[in-house]
């Protein structure tokens, strides 16, 4: 029979869960709905104690009473631990991170040990109990062995943290997130948009690879790309050629330190292989980020005349008939272009055909970074094709990253650095994939000393756009414009005058 001390208890048990529970809540928010469900389940059980004491003798059969006694029992225990653990687990202990699975079981000890207390309560025979039940699982143990060894596994995997939720693992050729731990296998998402599951047990036994991860910090990931290049160009430049320009680009997931870094592998049968290593933060990016670097790789070799070599097994006289063509329409090309471009606009039809054989092939991929303001320059870059980013770096305007414009081919950018040599004023960073052509100071000084008259009108064409990024800047009028353009000009003319020695 249900007696009013055993209501008494429970009810005193319900209200430590609500203080529990109300403790839990101020820790951990995301928690409260669970807190109020544990509360109702241990109320309704309380509330079923008081129905049985009240109206139990109507019943008749003592054993029914008895069960559903034990019953309400239960689920006032089942609420209680729930709400004591996720304070422990949440409030006291919090700081260590303590597993999920744990938790769970403490829950099966807990209410294993319940069930016998109460058991002993109403008068079961344990002895007995316990020798009849150490046959039966003896036989249920060798008969469920491998299930037993996930179960096994599972605990040992999150007692000691081999494998925590969010880790990057590879086992067996299987690469991917672990987005799942339960008591009998482990969940991983790979980035082809499955979910493997892999029993516990098979951890347990097999070598697992947790990536990005060193002991306890989680870490890049460190990635190596392969690329071979022609036995004509020296090891120590390809190097210095692959790390200046990994190190200009802004590549996104890829980490800036460690900095990438270039190695030389292997002497091959066509040429020198190298790795390029990298330090990669985001797992799931994984191929969109090799191949962005390898696009970048590729575009410094091509910048440097560098081949990536393949086996050649004919040579076909055709073809170097068909590579002068090339050339020649190149040429005609990059004449087109600077017939096009209001700088060199001064210039004879002949004088922008020889400044077309002085240019210097210069593809980028996005994101590189083709200049960097502050950077020694006696050069410009003539857009070809593609789009381009000026930006001042120099936080005078908003405090950030400022953008000044963006470029569309023909277009020209860095023509300070060419008729003046002082620092570049900006930066410009490729968007997408951008074809450029330099030219350097020693192509352009010819043509100057023998025409200084065409100083003048590419000083009013350099300053007329470098007042626009300053009124982009600093928000200039018109008029305001028009003085700074007419008081800079003198200035430029003499400028030039002195960096191409023009008396």
């Amino acid at each position: 029979m249900t007696t009013s001390e055993l209501i008494l208890d429970a009810t005193w048990f319900t209200v430590a869960g609500l203080v529990l529970g109300l403790v839990t809540f101020a820790f951990r928010r995301d928690l409260g709905r669970g807190m109020v469900v544990m509360v109702g389940v241990m109320v309704a059980g309380v509330v079923g104690l008081t129905l049985l004491a009240r109206y139990g003798a109507s019943l008749g059969d003592g054993t029914l009473t008895l069960v559903l006694r034990e019953m309400a029992l239960l689920v006032i225990a089942i609420g209680m631990i729930r709400i004591g653990l996720a304070f422990a687990f949440s409030a006291v202990l919090r700081k260590y991170a303590l597993p999920r699975i744990l938790g769970e079981l403490v829950i099966v000890v807990v209410l294993i040990g319940f069930a016998l207390y109460r058991m002993s309560v109403i008068g079961v025979n344990l002895a007995g109990l316990i020798t009849t039940s150490a046959v039966v699982t003896g036989v249920i143990a060798f008969s469920l062995k491998e299930t037993l060894m996930n179960l096994w596994g599972g605990i040992g995997l999150q007692l000691d943290n081999t494998c925590r939720m969010g880790d990057w693992i590879r086992i067996e050729g299987v690469t991917g997130q672990v987005v799942g731990i339960r008591w009998r296998y482990l969940s991983v998402a790979t980035n082809n948009g499955e979910t493997v599951v892999i029993p516990n047990g098979h951890l347990i036994t097999n070598r697992v690879m947790v990536l990005a991860r060193r002991g306890d910090e989680r870490i890049a990931w460190r990635r190596e790309i392969d690329v071979t290049v022609a036995y004509a160009n020296p090891p120590a430049r390809v190097i210095e050629v692959l790390n200046a320009a990994l190190a200009r680009a802004e590549i996104q997931h890829v980490a800036a330190h460690p900095a990438p870094a270039t190695a030389c592998m292997e002497f091959g049968d066509s040429g020198i292989r190298y790795a390029v290593l990298y330090w990669l933060t985001d797992l799931a990016t994984e191929v969109w980020t090799d191949s962005q670097v390898r696009l970048h790789i590729a575009a410094a070799l091509e910048r440097h005349g560098m081949e990536i070599p393949y086996p050649h097994r004919v040579l076909i006289k055709s073809r170097a008939l068909g590579a002068q063509a090339a050339r020649e329409r190149d040429l005609e090309a990059r004449v087109a272009t600077l017939a096009r471009i209001p700088l060199f606009a001064p210039l004879t039809d002949q004088e922008r055909g020889t400044l077309a054989g002085e240019l210097t092939h210069c593809p980028f991929v996005a994101h590189d970074v083709i200049m960097r303001q502050g950077e020694a320059a006696d050069s410009l870059y003539i857009l070809a094709r593609g789009h381009v980013a000026i930006y001042d770096d120099s936080a005078g305007g908003t405090g950030t990253r400022d953008l000044l414009a963006r470029l569309e081919a023909p277009e020209v950018f860095g023509e300070m650095g060419l008729l003046t040599g002082q620092p570049r004023g900006a930066t410009a960073v490729a968007e997408g994939e951008v074809l450029c052509y330099r030219l350097d100071k020693e192509g352009f000084d010819d043509i100057v000393v023998a025409r200084p008259e065409l100083v003048e009108p590419m000083s009013q064409v350099v300053i007329a756009r470098q007042t626009a990024n300053d009124a982009k800047l600093q928000a200039l009028s018109s008029e305001a414009r028009a003085r700074q353009t007419s008081s800079r000009a003198a200035d430029l003319v003499r400028r030039i005058k002195s960096f191409f020695s023009i008396s």
